[in-house]
């Protein structure tokens, strides 16, 4: 490249590096995500770092089954009634913070007769997914087809807190202020 004394061509060459890689970087993406080229077109070529490079699926976790098991198996313990409210804590998404209203979802006749039964998960993201349920109390589904969403927080499915905060506002208890 031919060094000019003027100001503008200086800056310019910097734009032009970053140009010139940032191409480099979309001639690659081809062949990383596995587009094809169309017909009579040449092959894109392929970056040393393409086998290394690994993206994340766009609405889901890498691994979705396991995912799934694991937002089964929270969602039905999250609702068990013989789950404590600490184990519950660790299944809600900050749940931490929102122990005294466990403590309270938790209380009453109705809430000791009340499971779930999970029925399907979509996944909206790598780290969120809506799970379709049947709310049940003894033996009688109140709530079929219910509606509900997960947030992967530190390596865990949880229940949102959105979740929680309309079943309470459907029980028609009131939640704390700051929590819905």
């Amino acid at each position: 490249m031919l060094q000019s004394r003027h100001p503008r061509a200086r800056r310019r060459a910097p734009a032009r590096a970053t140009a010139c890689a940032a191409a480099a970087v979309l001639l690659a993406v081809p062949a990383v995500v596995g587009w094809s080229s169309p017909a009579g077109a040449t092959e894109a070529p392929r970056a040393p770092f393409a086998t290394v490079l690994a993206l994340p699926a766009a609405d889901g976790p890498a691994d979705p089954e396991a995912a799934e098991e694991q937002i089964e198996k929270n969602w039905t313990a999250f609702f068990d009634p013989k789950t404590p409210t600490d184990e519950k804590a660790e299944l809600l998404q900050h749940g931490e913070l929102l122990t005294v209203l466990l403590d309270g979802f938790s209380a009453g006749a109705e809430a000791a007769k009340t499971s779930v039964e999970v029925t399907g998960v979509t996944f909206t993201s790598p780290t969120e997914a809506e799970v379709t349920y049947d709310l049940k109390v003894g033996d009688e589904t109140v709530l079929p087809g219910s509606k509900g969403t997960v947030e992967f927080e530190d390596g865990v499915w949880k229940v949102s807190v959105k979740t929680l905060c309309a079943l309470v506002e459907l029980s028609g208890a009131e939640a704390p202020p700051l929590v819905c």
